[in-house]
């Protein structure tokens, strides 16, 4: 199970208050971690089609789906 700060694959339908204070928080904290660990950077507002990327392609799962979403939270699925 994945969690991560709900977002929408469009950048557009990310800039409501709380896209706002994820995309604040992501530019502090998450882009310099991943950054700093050669990672992707994608930040705090993925959207889901680049997280199954990540998890799918680069990860080496093969099962991903959208298991439930909360107003704050996309929670995600992979199987190998």
């Amino acid at each position: 199970m994945v969690v991560e700060p709900f977002a929408s694959d469009k950048r557009e339908e990310n800039h409501i208050a709380v896209g706002r204070v994820f995309y604040s928080a992501s530019q502090m904290l998450c882009i310099p971690h991943s950054l700093a660990h050669s990672g992707p950077a994608l930040g705090a507002q993925a959207g889901q089609e680049r997280l199954r990327k990540v998890i799918v392609d680069d990860g080496g799962f093969s099962r991903f789906r959208r298991a439930t979403e909360t107003p704050f939270n996309l929670i995600l699925e992979a199987r190998p």
